[in-house]
């Protein structure tokens, strides 16, 4: 391998290239569109009328390179390499940028905000503490740079392969509180725009950080390690690219119409942000797919620079959009209504229609980020099985089968009739909880999907890691052998329900779409390490006896039995805020419901469970066929010794029993 160190100016160029780009986009923008324009009331000043944008989109582009170079480095580095290291001190630097310009940002947004001028007295002391504390948009703002001042802090410190894992995640994390704040939090439809918002923020950071990383990282290697780094770059590249057109045009028509896209400024800056992806992606797919095999020892540094030196120019222009964008108050980012319904000041929507028959397959509400989920699983398994077939491997239809069934079961319950309902009808909550935690599971464990990905995945030859490697890791951890158990999965499973619903997490679950995401992810997981545990095919550390398992199906449907009793017999609603004040006439009223959310936590767990008892009974009969056929093979191999042996001991104990 070529020992050349990379030359330090090019992560400047790199750095200069998009913040630049994007700093003179979104000034101008800003200007053209009038945001800098002196405010009729509570100006804030020029200074910060001018200087907010232009923070905005340096913070942006800081958050970008750090968080999008650690999961580059997750991805595509080798552990414990120079280019590693580096790469992290980079990450290390952006997260320096972001949290110090992000400060002056932020305190330009109280400024912005409130109209006042920049003092050091108490008053203002005090009001920018309450904006800190108290205001959703200062406590969002807050928590991105916290999660920045982090990454900083551990990116200094760090330098395995498995820290970046873990930085990687802290980064992605630290977006969460922008995509609940800003106009996501205005809209109706406030799942969609926060799920279609946050999805965007991260496709982009992964992007455009991803790039600026390899241009930094790849520039001065050798023509195959070169090749190697962008081939994973643009695995990457084409997962954001995806992602970022998906959610962004969710995320649009969720705040504007068809029309205003042509009408409106804010339409405006969303086409041209088109204009601007489509570019990227085109520039993306003609050289990652054409040029890369033309790049030799000659030339391949002047063309990767030049290419990546474009690619980052329109990366810093859509930046600058995006930037814009968030400046801009859409059109239809709120929409007002005389004398709201309680469920809509509760979930932001009045009562749909009542639920009958046709209605549980003709009601819909779309949820982005499962409705991906289960997109791409499909997609994943299904091009496994074909790598496996073209490999000239056999692969169980059968599972096959099982596992597109599971993810159909999951696509409806989050996004079709059970999602639309389930925050006006604690019983159809129900149906989506069980189905969450016994059905799902039931149809995913036996696709064995943890085999097909070690069988259809090549394994990486150097020391880095990609996804057949993270999963291994993550499977093979301590945590992971300790919630894997049986004897915890099956305790988890069953006390997950008195532990979520007999505490406020069931309030925030219904209160916060966090809180209902965490839900899904919570229920769906639990279930699945139960399932996995009663009757998984893939390889795992525990393996228990069969009658135990049995018992320990049996113990569950019992606490199931007893939860459903209890709510069947209950006299008060567990959330009388929430289900007893949505103003809903049609229907049972809300205790009665709740009576049948407990009937349905009682009944509806009987047929998974019968399912469940029967393909442990199955397998059981089969390892006993197995451990039968291996004993005879076994016997027959060695003359029927073992059962002449096994005669003579009879014989002795007959011999000692007569004397």
């Amino acid at each position: 391998m070529n020992k050349t160190p990379i030359a330090r100016p090019y992560a400047v160029v790199a750095f200069a290239t998009v913040g630049a780009v994007a700093l003179v986009s979104v000034v101008l923008i800003a200007w053209m569109a009038g945001l800098t324009n002196p405010l009729q009331l509570a100006d804030p000043g020029e200074v910060v009328r001018w200087g907010l944008p232009a923070l905005k989109a340096a913070t942006n582009v800081a958050m970008a390179v750090a968080i999008g170079g650690s999961v580059f480095a997750a991805f595509a580095l080798a552990d414990k390499t120079r280019e590693l290291g580096r790469t992290l001190n980079v990450v290390a630097a952006a997260s320096v940028a972001w949290v110090l310009i992000g400060s002056v940002g932020y305190l330009f947004t109280y400024l912005s905000i409130t109209g006042s001028p920049l003092s050091f007295d108490a008053t203002f002391t005090a009001g920018l503490q309450l904006f800190i504390t108290q205001i959703a948009l200062g406590q969002s703002l807050a928590l991105n740079l916290a999660g920045g001042l982090l990454l900083a802090t551990l990116a200094l410190m760090v330098r395995s392969l498995k820290s970046t894992f873990w930085l990687a995640a802290i980064g992605l994390a630290s977006i969460v509180p922008l995509a609940v704040s800003g106009h996501a939090a205005g809209t109706s439809n406030h799942a969609m725009a926060v799920n279609s918002i946050g999805m965007h923020l991260g496709a982009i950071v992964i992007w455009v950080g991803g790039l600026v990383v390899v241009t930094i990282v790849a520039r001065g290697q050798v023509i195959d390690q070169q090749r190697t780094l962008l081939a994973r770059y643009s695995t990457l590249a084409l997962a954001a690219f995806a992602l970022t057109a998906v959610s962004g045009t969710a995320s649009a028509l969720a705040r504007i119409s068809l029309p205003q896209l042509f009408s409106t400024t804010y339409g405006n800056l969303v086409l041209a942000k088109v204009a601007a992806l489509i570019l990227l992606g085109f520039l993306g797919a003609a050289y990652r797919l054409r040029l890369m095999r033309r790049i030799d020892e000659a030339t391949g540094n002047r063309v990767f620079w030049n290419l990546a030196t474009a690619e980052l120019a329109l990366m810093g222009l859509a930046v600058g959009l995006a930037t814009a964008l968030a400046r801009t108050g859409a059109p239809a980012a709120t929409n007002l209504v005389q004398n709201p319904s309680p469920a809509r000041i509760l979930t932001g929507s009045d009562v749909p229609p009542e639920l009958t028959l046709g209605r549980w397959f003709s009601e819909w509400r779309f949820d982005l980020v499962w409705a991906t989920i289960c997109v791409v699983a499909a997609g994943a398994y299904i091009w496994g099985v074909v790598r496996l077939k073209r490999r000239g491997d056999s692969w169980s239809i059968a599972r096959t089968l099982s596992w597109l069934a599971g993810l159909g079961l999951l696509f409806y319950i989050t996004n079709g009739a059970i999602n639309a309902y389930q925050e006006y009808l604690f019983s159809v909550h129900m149906i989506g909880h069980m189905l969450l935690s016994m059905g799902v599971p039931v149809l995913l464990v036996p696709g064995a999907p943890i085999t097909l990905l070690l069988r259809a995945v090549a394994k990486r030859s150097d020391e880095s890691r990609g996804v057949r490697e993270w999963v291994l890791w993550a499977v093979h951890t301590p945590w992971a052998r300790f919630v894997s158990h049986p004897i915890f999965a099956a305790v988890n499973f069953a006390a997950s329900l008195v532990l979520f619903y007999f505490t406020p997490a069931f309030s925030w679950s219904v209160h916060d779409h966090l809180g209902h995401e965490w839900m899904t992810v919570h229920f769906l997981i639990t279930g699945y390490l139960f399932v996995q545990a009663i009757i998984g095919i893939d390889p795992g550390p525990h393996r228990i006896a069969y009658p135990v398992r049995l018992m320990l199906l049996i113990g569950t449907l019992a606490f199931h039995a007893f939860f459903g009793l209890a709510l069947m017999d209950g006299a008060s609603l567990l959330l009388p805020e929430w289900y007893g004040a949505m103003g809903r006439l049609w229907g049972s009223t809300p205790i009665a419901d709740q009576h049948d959310g407990g009937a349905i936590a009682w009944g509806i767990g009987e047929l998974p469970t019968a399912v469940l008892t029967i393909i442990v009974s199955v397998q059981w009969a089969r390892a006993d066929q197995r451990d039968s056929t291996r004993l005879d093979r076994a016997s027959d191999r060695s003359g029927n010794r073992d059962l002449e042996d096994y005669n003579a001991m009879l014989a002795r104990l007959a011999k000692r029993e007569e004397r």
